[in-house]
């Protein structure tokens, strides 16, 4: 059986286990039901996110001058405190700046193996804390845009790191510390300015992710055009695919690679 498409960031359900899908043009590959199967992913060529090019990639899935140019890889998107909207200032776009700025952002704690601090549009919960692999979070504060998310992180990470470290994220490392402990710590950093925005209520989401077998020493694979990577599926968390013998595919780092997928 064959798969053939462009890698796009998996979609997610959250269900117990979260559920993974591939989405290519004409189908839907549900990854949780090829678990524990050998697969084969074949690069074939590539195709850039926002012009549809078949130039090489370059960067987080757009050919390089899509990424110089496009909205969606302007620096805003890594950094939320540049962000301009709320200025009518523009950096590449400005009705997809206020489209995707200007919406209610919560700032977060997770737990990816460490507890670390991060930002997200209100609509990507939990979505965005499944991508990041954490197994379990909390809101800090709502905020009405993103340069606000990103001032309140900014102060925040001075004391909680904003970094996760892939390695102990994929081995399936809980922290054992408390992350309500560590969202009334955060309370005290958050500028006084934005101290109205907290959020009181301590909800903390779990999330379980399906993997049969974690890596003990993740060894990431590299896809390039005419290579594969091939191997026993055992487990899905983050965006990582991850194999048998230690071996993790990061799909998201492969955004706008033209791939054949085979059972």
């Amino acid at each position: 059986m064959h798969f053939q498409g462009v890698i796009k960031k998996m979609i997610s359900e959250f269900d117990n286990p979260v559920r993974y899908y591939l989405n290519f043009d004409d189908d839907i590959l549900c990854m949780n039901q090829i678990l524990d199967k050998k697969i084969s992913i074949e690069c074939i060529g590539y195709e850039c996110l926002s012009c549809s090019s078949d130039a090489e990639i370059y960067r987080q899935g757009f050919c390089k001058k899509c990424f110089f140019e496009t909205p969606e890889a302007a620096d805003w998107i890594i950094k939320p405190e540049l962000s301009k909207a709320h200025l009518n200032i523009e950096e590449r776009d400005i009705e997809y700046e206020k489209k995707i700025q200007l919406q209610p952002h919560i700032v977060y704690l997770a737990n990816t193996g460490n507890i670390k601090v991060g930002v997200t549009r209100k609509a990507q919960n939990p979505y965005r804390w499944i991508d990041q692999g954490a197994h379990q979070a909390i809101e800090i504060l709502e905020v009405p845009n993103r340069y606000l998310a990103g001032v309140a992180e900014i102060a925040i990470k001075k004391y909680i790191s904003d970094k996760t470290n892939w390695r102990k994220m994929l081995i399936n490392a809980h922290s054992t510390e408390n992350i309500i402990n560590y969202k009334n710590q955060a309370k005290n950093f958050i500028p006084n300015h934005l101290a109205h925005y907290f959020i009181e209520k301590d909800k903390v989401v779990d999330i379980n992710f399906p993997i049969l077998q974690p890596p003990s020493k993740p060894e990431s694979m590299k896809l390039k055009k005419g290579n594969d990577v091939k191997g026993i599926l055992k487990g899905i968390k983050g965006q990582y695919l991850i194999f048998e013998e230690n071996k993790v595919l990061n799909v998201r780092s492969h955004e706008g690679f033209l791939i054949k997928i085979s059972l």
